[in-house]
């Protein structure tokens, strides 16, 4: 009887730490693919990967992450903004990705590689490919936006639709989706160039 009950109790702790062990390693797991994903600008067995960082322009405190990938030809953009004012931002993809001077401009205008009109994405009107459109931060300051569209394309060397060499700007307000060239968004406060 002692050696059954010696047996069941050895048999319960193998599974349990095995258990432990287990879980361990699906978190690390998990952790380094985070890190990887957000360190790489890639082509990944599901398609291209770009990773940047905003940066803070026009004496503001607003930065962030910016994440594109393609996949089965329709590119996602994941934006993750910290140090907004509460309330709607603007946000567009603009010509080049050179986001070296304190206000943004180095950047150019919006990205409008088909000669559109400004104006809401989809609109029958025209849009940029660049109109990216507004997205709301809370209190906190913090805001996000994701977009999928088959009108992107990381690397393919289409001039209509691929977005490397370009920058993502995120500007102090609202695009108003009318105003012509741009929406009058006010100041560009952050600035990320679309590089691999």
């Amino acid at each position: 009887m002692k050696k059954i009950t010696f047996i069941i109790a050895l048999t319960g702790f193998v599974f349990i730490t095995s258990c432990k062990n287990d879980n361990k390693t699906k978190n690390t797991e998990t952790e380094e693919v985070t890190i990887q994903e957000a360190d790489s600008n890639e082509e990944t067995e599901e398609g291209e990967l770009v990773f940047f960082k905003l940066e803070a322009k026009s004496n503001s405190n607003v930065t962030g992450n910016i994440t594109f990938k393609e996949h089965d030809n329709k590119v996602t953009m994941i934006a993750v903004i910290n140090g907004l004012n509460e309330g709607e931002h603007a946000i567009h993809i603009h010509e080049s990705s050179d986001c070296s001077s304190d206000d943004g401009k180095s950047s150019g205008g919006h990205w409008n590689p088909t000669a559109q009109p400004h104006g809401q994405w989809g609109s029958e009107n025209g849009y940029h490919k660049g109109d990216i459109g507004n997205f709301t931060a809370n209190a906190e300051g913090k805001g996000s936006i994701s977009v999928t569209t088959d009108e992107w394309c990381i690397g393919c060397g289409d001039d209509t639709k691929d977005i490397l060499g370009k920058a993502i700007i995120v500007h102090e307000g609202v695009d108003d989706l009318e105003s012509q060239p741009s929406g009058a968004a006010g100041a560009r406060v952050s600035c990320g160039g679309i590089i691999q």
